[in-house]
């Protein structure tokens, strides 16, 4: 038995917790930028004209990095939260829901392509929440992809400019991906894997 003051042992394979992580903390404070600029982009990018649509393209990049940079220092730093867990799939969502809104509103991207992926979206963020507190997926390849796709496919037509088949292919891209990642998604979700927050 331990002597006086000494803490009995932990039973076996059990892992002491740490020190929960404060709420105010980098990653943190970059999603909530990132919901931030949201408005700001969309005002941008229906002003019109050459610059705002430059002012537009350059917001939605520098918030499209601290979409990189949040989760990673997240678990770099161990500084997961709650918070963080909910906030930054709303921000990622928020900021390209935005954008392929804005742009079916502008006339420029068709209102189909905009509905199937912003269903594919919110019903993949709502099912992270549900689940959250008892199984989180893990990263996949597939979800950077998607991310990565939506971006370019964004940039190219918040940019001035003529892109001819650029466009459309890109976005065809990232719409086939969204849905396949989508579906991976809930059938890992169904088995009950993963190990860490992970579809962006």
């Amino acid at each position: 038995m331990p002597g006086p003051g000494v803490p009995p042992p932990s039973p076996a394979g059990e892992v002491a917790a740490g020190p929960r992580p404060s709420l105010v903390n980098a990653p943190n404070g970059l999603t909530v930028l990132r919901l931030i600029m949201v408005p700001f982009f969309v005002l941008f990018l229906v002003t019109g004209g050459t610059q705002w649509r430059i002012a537009a393209f350059g917001l939605f990049g520098v918030a499209s990095l601290t979409d990189l940079l949040d989760g990673r220092l997240a678990r770099q730093r161990n500084l997961v939260t709650d918070f963080g867990k909910i906030a930054d799939p709303v921000a990622d969502k928020a900021l390209t829901g935005s954008a392929f809104i804005t742009l079916s509103v502008l006339g420029h991207l068709s209102w189909w392509v905009t509905a199937v992926i912003l269903a594919r979206e919110v019903g993949i963020t709502v099912m992270r929440m549900v689940v959250i507190r008892r199984n989180v997926i893990a990263a996949s390849r597939g979800g950077k992809l998607k991310t990565l796709l939506q971006i370019v496919a964004i940039s190219l037509y918040v940019l001035p400019g003529p892109f001819g088949l650029a466009r459309p292919l890109s976005m065809a891209a990232a719409l086939v991906v969204t849905l396949v990642t989508g579906a991976d998604y809930v059938l890992a979700a169904w088995r009950g894997r993963g190990s860490r927050p992970g579809d962006k």
